[in-house]
């Protein structure tokens, strides 16, 4: 095994198949964004979602996609300019992934990639003492998902973080009161009826517990932006509590906690999970 990859995976806790698996995913994310940052990627876009929220500000999930937004509109923007960066990244660690863009297939501000890669095959990659440990062969294939919202609403603010593995580089992401707003926005807009997003709650319970501030000016023009709310509606602190609590009436907290089980390591943590509580607890939102 490499020895930069030993050194991240000393990191981890690993008791079985899944531990293993996340371990593989977040790396590999590591390492999408340390070659990403040697393109100049940070000059043109921001970090921002729950993987940023996960590797700089240690929320205890993991998270499965890469999501970043534009610093200033461009319709034209092609990620598929930074893919050499990316995989002579992941090559020089001996991993073999392909990455490619998702056509898109309708007017939309999100640009699409995906990065895919053979899940055992990796596994005996970071893991080449368990070569004879038996894994199920029906393993999906590793998938990391890439977002990027090409037009992004006004209101973002931004900090530039560092991180020594594999190698010294510097992302710039979302500060964590626009990464709050970020995912206020998701919870209130995000289609729940097809999937409910345990993820999304579980990261917002993260915010309140260290006494984050959230963007207000982004949260109302990310709003605007999906038809959520008028631009001449009065928006406030208080509006925006209303309508989360509203939200917060409607959700099926049995689905939610089953999204987000698999991600996490105590699902104990759950336990209090309803309306009430969600209610509740954003009377703390500042």
């Amino acid at each position: 095994m490499n020895n930069i990859i030993e050194q991240m995976l000393s990191s981890y806790e690993i008791k079985n198949t899944n531990d293993e698996i996340n371990a593989v995913k977040e790396i590999i994310q590591e390492l999408v964004l340390s070659g990403l940052s040697r393109g100049g990627f940070f000059s043109e876009a921001a970090f921002y979602g729950g993987t940023a929220l996960r590797i700089f500000y240690k929320l205890d999930r993991f998270s499965e996609d890469l999501d970043f937004a534009l610093l200033k509109p461009d319709k034209d923007f092609d990620l598929s300019k930074y893919f050499s960066y990316i995989e002579n990244e992941l090559k020089a660690y001996g991993l073999n992934l392909e990455i490619s863009t998702k056509q898109k297939h309708s007017e939309t501000n999100i640009s699409l990639a995906f990065l895919k890669g053979d899940t055992l095959e990796l596994i005996l990659k970071f893991f080449p003492n368990e070569e004879n440990h038996i894994y199920d062969r029906t393993l999906k294939k590793i998938k990391i998902k890439f977002e990027i919202d090409i037009n992004p609403p006004d209101g973002a603010t931004y900090e530039m973080q560092y991180k020594l593995l594999p190698s010294p580089h510097e992302i710039k992401l979302y500060d964590k009161s626009s990464l709050l707003a970020g995912k206020i926005h998701a919870i209130l807009c995000r289609n729940w009826k097809n999937r409910t997003k345990g993820r999304d709650l579980y990261d917002y319970v993260f915010f309140l517990a260290n006494n984050v501030n959230v963007n207000l000016d982004l949260v109302k023009n990310k709003l605007i932006e999906s038809k959520y709310i008028d631009k001449d509606e009065p928006f406030n602190l208080d509006v925006l509590k209303t309508l989360l609590k509203n939200k917060f009436k409607e959700i099926n907290y049995t689905e939610a906690k089953e999204d987000v089980i698999p991600f996490i390591k105590d699902s104990k943590n759950l336990d209090l999970w309803s309306s009430e509580f969600f209610i509740k607890i954003t009377e703390q939102l500042k």
